[in-house]
C-alpha cells in the first residue's frame, strides 16, 4: 500500500502514527498558518490545509490496517492449543501474520513503560514451554492453566524484571487449573532498540491452593479442626519452595530475546537462537 505520506514514526505504547514534529493527524486540519511554516518552510498554510484531510486519512487508514493484521494474527492462533496442536501449515501462516504485524514497529526502541506490565501467553512454538503442554494432554491428573508474563520496568531505562508465571494443578489434590504456581525470575537488560538479554535468578513453586477433598481429608468438616490440622492447612497455603540457580560459584543462566512487537494491548518475541516465537496480549494486574 502507497500511502505516499512523511517520514513516519510509530509509538509502541498506543500504536498512534504520528508525521514527525507534527501535531496528531485529527488536528492537522486545524493548524495555525504560522506553525505551517514552521514545519514546512517555503510552503503556504493554504497548501498545508488542503493536504491535511487526506494526511489524516491515510494515517487512520493505516491504524485501521494494523488493527486487522492484529486480529488476523489472534484468530490464526485461536485453535491451536496455545501452539501444541498447530499444524506445519499453521505454523507457517502464523509466522507470515506475525511478519505482517511486526513490519508496524519496525526500528522503533522498546518502550519500557509501555513493557511495563502482565501478558497472558496466547501462542508459543518455544519447546520448553510447549513440552508442559504435552505433559498436560498424557498425564490425565496433570493440568496446566493460564501462562504470564510480568515485566517489571517502569521508571527504568536499562532494564528490570521479568517473571514467568505457570499456572499448573494436579487433580483432587489442588485446585482446577490455578492449584500452584510456578515461578521463573530474571533480570533483563536493554542491549539494542529491541533485544534484550535474560539472566535467570530463582525457580519457585508458590500459592499452593488445596482442593475441597484433600482439605476434607486433613481435617474433616464433621469433627473439631485440631491444632495440628490447622497447622498443616496454614503450612499449605503458605508453603514457598525456591531453587535459586545463579549464585557466586556459578554463573546465571540467559539468553537474548528479541521483543519484535510492542503496543498498549499486543506483545510479541522471538528468543533468539532458535527457541521459538512468542504471542502475548495485555493481561490484569496478577495478585
Amino acid at each position: 500500500m502507497d500511502l505516499s505520506l512523511p517520514a513516519l514514526s510509530i509509538s509502541p505504547a498506543n500504536t498512534c502514527l504520528q508525521p514527525i514534529n507534527a501535531t496528531r493527524p485529527n488536528s492537522l486540519a486545524n493548524w495555525s498558518s504560522k506553525k505551517s511554516r514552521l514545519l514546512y518552510p517555503g510552503i503556504s498554510a493554504t497548501a498545508v490545509a488542503a493536504v491535511a484531510p487526506a494526511m489524516a486519512a491515510a494515517a487512520t487508514a493505516t491504524v485501521a490496517e494494523l488493527e486487522s493484521r492484529k486480529h488476523d494474527l489472534l484468530r490464526a492462533v485461536q485453535e491451536t492449543q496455545r501452539g501444541l496442536s498447530a499444524t506445519a501449515e499453521q505454523r507457517s501462516f502464523i509466522e507470515e501474520a506475525m511478519v505482517a504485524v511486526e513490519r508496524f514497529g519496525a526500528g522503533s526502541p522498546v518502550d519500557l513503560v509501555a513493557l511495563d506490565g502482565t501478558w497472558r501467553l496466547n501462542y508459543t512454538s518455544a519447546a520448553d514451554v510447549l513440552v508442559l503442554f504435552e505433559a498436560a494432554a498424557r498425564l490425565p491428573f496433570f493440568q496446566v492453566g493460564q501462562i504470564f508474563q510480568k515485566f517489571e520496568c517502569r521508571g527504568r531505562t536499562n532494564g528490570g524484571i521479568v517473571r514467568n508465571v505457570v499456572r499448573w494443578s494436579v487433580t483432587n489434590l489442588l485446585e482446577e487449573q490455578e492449584g500452584a504456581t510456578l515461578l521463573v525470575t530474571a533480570k533483563f537488560s536493554v542491549l539494542t532498540k529491541r533485544n534484550i538479554y535474560l539472566e535467570f535468578d530463582e525457580i519457585a513453586v508458590e500459592n499452593i491452593k488445596i482442593s475441597e477433598e484433600l482439605q476434607a481429608l486433613i481435617a474433616p468438616a464433621i469433627l473439631p479442626r485440631s491444632f495440628l490440622s490447622l497447622q498443616i492447612l496454614q503450612f499449605l497455603r503458605t508453603f514457598r519452595a525456591k531453587v535459586p540457580v545463579s549464585g557466586p560459584d556459578r554463573r546465571s543462566p540467559g539468553g537474548l530475546y528479541y521483543l519484535s512487537y510492542l503496543d498498549r494491548d499486543m506483545l510479541l518475541g522471538r528468543a533468539i537462537g532458535g527457541g521459538g516465537v512468542f504471542i502475548f496480549t495485555r493481561a490484569q494486574p496478577l495478585a
